[in-house]
């Protein structure tokens, strides 16, 4: 239950300490997981003093126990042994020190390690955490490589000389960090986190030699599998020789067998790329010399045709041919000219002999009444009425006479 207080009634540490302590009580016993830290037996004691600690978050808390609860595990437990406790939360008032009295110790077996790993991989796979479509493919040249590994470790030569010795001007931002123990997690973690916020950073490799199931535990961390899931830069694992299989293997981009298999596939091999590049351009001058001699040969076979070995021979055996049409055509329209005028010649005749001009230079005379009609009956006419008389010479005016 919530206490009240106030500025004006406060109640004493010692009450705070006290109300602590209770609430620490009602927790009653628990059974805890976590990794020795540190661990103190001194000669002729009866309680043993341990740390407990939790990688993945970073957390620590004091262990006592008699020295017979421990003696029981002692051939099997030390620093740096994952263990569980079975343990009831204790308040120690006067200092405001909260410790665990351990009454149970069991180390946590391989077989226990393994079954726990699977059921945590299980776990990540439902979500999604390993899905090949997650995977980012790795540049073909990275600018700068990020290299997670030990201080002056194997595993950081094999990367560091691998890689340099497959393309000498191959950079690295090496973060080194404890690959074993209760600081790797944290220490892994943030050292990834750092990489993939350096823009120039196109690749992380994250390497560490073989060793046990304990040793390679850290690289199985959830924290750090899912770090490694958010990163944006393609991640490579090079954890352990290749029967080792962590869950940092899982989420990775890119799994190798081994650092010195992880330093051949984050950068491609000079003397290769030379050879390819030699073998392209060998190759691309065949299909530039191939279709140069095709091109060639079709311009022979062109060049040998007789349109193009003697290209006036045909229009000379034209310039025959227009010739003899045009002479033709000149034959042809000579006599049609000729006929035509002899056509004319007789129309004309025809046209002169009927022409009422000839009749009048015969003699004859045509009469018209006033209104210009000819006159051909003599009953048209009326006695005193005057006509006009058209001759071969012209023309005059003449009056009927009854």
């Amino acid at each position: 239950m919530a206490v009240n207080t106030s500025a004006e009634a406060p109640i004493p540490v010692g009450e705070v300490s006290r109300l602590i302590g209770g609430w620490i009580d009602r927790l009653g016993a628990v059974w805890v997981e976590g990794q020795i830290t540190q661990l103190s037996r001194r000669p002729g004691a009866g309680v043993v003093f341990m740390t407990l600690r939790d990688a993945s978050y970073d957390v620590s808390v004091g262990v006592t126990c008699y020295r017979k609860v421990f003696d029981s595990v002692a051939d099997v437990v030390g620093e740096g042994a994952r263990v569980v406790v079975h343990c009831k939360p204790e308040w120690y008032a006067p200092r405001g020190q909260l410790s665990l009295r351990a009454a149970e110790i069991r180390p946590v077996g391989v077989g226990e390690l393994l079954a726990r790993l699977e059921q945590l991989k299980k776990s990540l796979a439902r979500e999604g955490l390993f899905a090949p479509e997650r995977k980012k493919p790795l540049p073909f040249l990275p600018r700068l490589i990020g290299l997670v590994c030990g201080r002056a470790s194997a595993a950081e030569r094999d990367v560091l000389e691998n890689a340099r010795r497959r393309w000498p001007a191959v950079r690295f931002e090496v973060r080194n960090v404890a690959v074993q123990g209760v600081h790797a997690v944290p220490q892994v973690v943030q050292a990834v986190k750092e990489l993939d916020a350096v823009d120039e950073v196109d690749v992380i490799v994250v390497a560490r030699g073989g060793g046990s199931v304990e040793d390679l535990l850290p690289f199985s961390d959830e924290q750090l599998v899912r770090t490694v899931a958010d990163c944006r830069t393609p991640v490579v694992s090079a954890i352990g020789h290749e029967p080792d299989n962590p869950l940092l293997d899982h989420v990775a981009d890119v799994r190798a067998s081994t650092p010195t298999d992880a330093a051949k596939r984050v950068v491609p091999d000079v003397g290769e790329e030379y050879e390819r590049v030699r073998l392209l351009r060998d190759r691309a001058r065949r299909c530039v010399r191939a279709f140069v001699d095709r091109e060639e040969r079709g311009l022979a076979q062109a060049l040998a045709r007789p349109s193009m070995e003697a290209p006036h021979r045909m229009i000379d055996g034209r310039a025959e041919e227009v010739t003899a049409l045009l002479d033709r055509a000149r034959r042809s329209l000579r006599h049609q000219l000729d006929r035509t005028d002899s056509e004319l010649m007789h129309t004309h005749a025809r046209v002169v002999a009927l022409s009422p001009a000839a009749t009048l230079e015969r003699g004859y005379a045509v009469l018209q009444r006033a209104d210009g009609d000819a006159v051909r009956d003599p009953g048209e006419v009326e006695a005193g009425e005057v006509l006009r008389a058209r001759v071969s010479g012209g023309e005059f005016s003449v009056r009927v006479d009854a």
